[in-house]
């Protein structure tokens, strides 16, 4: 996520009060994760496996556990515990907004209709002819189009759930991301959009989401998507265009599902499936194939009776 004014290495030196090796002046521009990192970003890594693609990844400044030769132009900061050093940069430098009845830094057209008990956090934007159901959170920095309909008690831009586990505690990693929904998206009742822990959960253009539905971090949904009730999508997945996923479907996190697939009810999906096919069962396969799998299996007592 792009700071909103950018900071030195020798700054963050300072507030983290660690050692730092690069230039005093060494700018930084973001906060990220390293799968969504860029030009300019700051990154944590704290185990000897990923030194390596931190370090040859986009992000210019690496907060690191270990003293390790540093590639050119960029920078690193040594620390015990890089985790909690991001963390406590994140939370310094995208605070939490405390609620207050009007947020001036809101953005809402006028044309949008917003009904009774619903809050609005800080820095959202409402696009013209949106519709907002009672008692709808949404939370900071969240981006809705115009012609979107959200239905009540639904909560948009709630911290990810995303955790580093120590001996002692589960940590929760301070959420920097937002929530992106754009034009003509239908949300039904009591769902919930987590916005990105530090770059955005995009809900696309067209796509319509049936009540208690659940859509983790950073996870992206392309065009014209239908997705059904009691649905539960994990963080960091990539739906493309006009996917449809019907009722009570878990999907893992890190997968793709390809352009107008269509995973049956009640199915878990747990790798990447293609597009243009229809899917069931869990681990979900093409329906044709899971179904005369089932009824293979209706005959294997008369089998076992035989022997």
């Amino acid at each position: 996520m792009v700071l909103l004014e950018k900071i030195s290495l020798k700054e963050v030196s300072n507030i983290l009060n660690r050692k730092f090796i690069g230039a005093d002046n060494h700018v930084i521009s973001g906060l990220n994760e390293i799968h969504n990192v860029g030009k300019g970003d700051l990154i944590y890594v704290d185990h000897p496996k990923y030194y390596k693609s931190a370090l040859n990844s986009l992000a210019d400044t690496i907060i690191i556990d270990k003293e390790v030769e540093v590639p050119v132009g960029k920078a690193l900061i040594i620390s015990d515990n890089p985790f909690e050093d991001y963390n406590k940069l994140a939370k310094l430098l995208f605070p939490e907004s405390q609620p207050t009845e009007t947020q001036k830094s809101s953005k809402i057209d006028p044309t949008a209709v917003i009904y009774p008990n619903v809050y609005i956090g800080e820095n959202v934007t409402i696009g013209a002819h949106t519709t907002i159901y009672s008692g709808v959170c949404i939370m900071d920095h969240v981006g809705i189009g115009e012609h979107v309909k959200i239905g009540p008690n639904s909560v948009i831009g709630h911290s990810a759930f995303y955790y580093k586990q120590t001996k002692e505690k589960h940590i929760q990693m301070h959420s920097i991301g937002n929530v992106k929904i754009n034009s003509f998206v239908e949300i039904g009742a009591l769902c919930t959009i987590d916005k990105g822990v530090s770059a955005s959960t995009v809900i696309g253009h067209g796509t319509k989401i049936d009540n208690q539905v659940h859509v983790g971090h950073d996870t992206v949904i392309g065009k014209n998507c239908i997705i059904a009730s009691g649905a539960g999508i994990s963080g960091c997945v990539t739906i493309e265009d006009e996917v449809k996923i019907w009722g009570q479907v878990g999907c893992a996190s890190n997968v793709k599902i390809g352009k107008n697939a269509i995973v049956l009810g009640q199915s878990g999906v747990t790798k990447n499936i293609e597009g243009n096919k229809t899917y069931f069962g869990t681990p979900c396969k093409e329906s044709f194939q899971k179904l005369k799998e089932l009824a293979a299996l209706q005959k294997l007592p008369e089998i076992i009776k035989n022997i």
